[in-house]
């Protein structure tokens, strides 16, 4: 079986070599494609074709994607978390050492100067106390989510001889395993921020994460701490910023996302959003990315989906049927009675699910007539089935 993937960004050539081109047909102009392929690209205007049954981005983030609407036809959204874990994380640090030691500013400064050798060092010597700062070790900072990205942060940290508070309710085991033990675990939020001199946010973008950082817990924060967000911009209360850093209270703002408010402000830190951008994290998020992928159209496994369950079904022989469908009861049960009537025997047989959706993997001992879809498609609470 050939698959038809659609591209809507430049995707890095290592990753496109992992889709074999005698059963891959990828384009950025293509018709009835089976799945999407994109980086950035904004899909909420986007008319989605009906034969799509996948989406996948080559990064972490989906605030792109139109999620919900695509998880009502039954399509998993698919990213690749971890993949440019290093490349953010070196980014923070670096973030950390422009906060600690007012590297930009200086920088600046020393720009501006006129006149001679020895004019510039003579003003150079009057004017570098201003740019005084401090060393991280004995400093403490406090990690907000801890998945691939804040994992790094928090043992890198460590690794510079600071105090490290972490706090996320829903850390999975994977990352608990990796996250040192030397990483202290905040009571809450607001104990996170009332105890740390830099504050760094790894957590996405949503309801509950929008306006994190506000005047609250900013107000929390020792004089003269640092706030650093390289994850997403709504999820600082910029206003609250920059009203911490005009009244002494915060000492600089570290950011990936440049605003008019922010850009010029002489202790905040602006970056063009660079989080990702290396040569390596693009290629590591393509290639984990079209892995993933691959896997699902030709296998019905499901990894790194922000909206499907986890689900890999280790394959019996050649016949296997994916669903995706409402998490309701009895849902198995149609499922079963509807192959049953068609003789077919279950040889495995994988069901989880994940909010309102569930997703079921089976492997059968006879091949599946075609029609067998059509029937699984038409009971109610099915959102999509196919053979794999």
């Amino acid at each position: 079986m050939s698959y038809k993937i659609l591209t809507l960004n430049n995707i890095s050539v290592r990753g496109l070599e992992r889709l074999p081109r005698d059963r891959y047909e990828v384009a950025s102009e293509i018709g009835h494609p089976d799945a999407i392929l994109l980086r950035s690209a904004d899909m909420h205007t986007m008319d989605v074709p009906a034969s799509v049954i996948a989406v996948a981005r080559a990064g972490a983030g989906t605030n792109n994607i139109p999620v919900a609407s695509l998880s009502r036809r039954g399509v998993p959204v698919f990213n690749a978390p971890g993949a440019n874990a290093n490349a953010v994380k070196e980014l923070v640090l670096a973030g950390m050492f422009l906060a600690a030691r007012n590297i930009c500013q200086a920088w600046g400064y020393v720009r501006s100067l006129q006149g001679d050798d020895h004019a510039i060092e003579d003003a150079i010597e009057k004017g570098k106390k201003q740019f005084v700062g401090h060393e991280l070790p004995t400093r403490t900072l406090g990690v907000v989510g801890l998945g691939a990205i804040g994992v790094e942060v928090a043992n890198a940290a460590l690794g510079l001889r600071m105090k490290v508070l972490g706090y996320d309710p829903q850390i999975t085991v994977q990352r608990a395993w990796q996250l040192s033990s030397g990483v202290e675990q905040a009571l809450s939020l607001d104990d996170l921020f009332a105890r740390a001199d830099m504050v760094t946010v790894h957590v996405p973008l949503n309801d509950a994460t929008r306006g994190l950082v506000n005047a609250n817990r900013i107000r929390l924060m020792r004089r003269g701490s640092v706030i650093l967000n390289f994850a997403r911009a709504p999820i600082v209360d910029e206003a609250a910023v920059l009203q911490g850093l005009d009244a002494g209270h915060l000492a600089s703002y570290v950011c990936d996302f440049p605003t008019r408010a922010v850009k010029d402000h002489p202790r905040v830190v602006a970056l063009p959003h660079l989080g990702a951008s290396t040569g390596e994290a693009e290629e590591n998020c393509a290639i984990m990315v079209a892995d993933t992928l691959r896997d699902f159209l030709e296998n019905g496994n499901v990894r790194n989906s922000v909206n499907f369950p986890e689900a890999v079904l280790p394959r019996i022989g050649e016949n296997r049927i994916a669903i995706a469908n409402d998490n309701v009861p009895n849902m198995v049960g149609q499922i079963s009675t509807c192959l049953a009537e068609e003789k077919l025997n279950i040889a495995d047989l994988l069901n989880k699910s994940r909010g309102d959706l569930a997703y079921t993997l089976i492997d059968t001992d006879a091949p599946i007539p075609a029609g067998i879809i059509a029937r699984l498609r038409s009971i109610p609470g099915v959102l999509a089935a196919r053979l794999v």
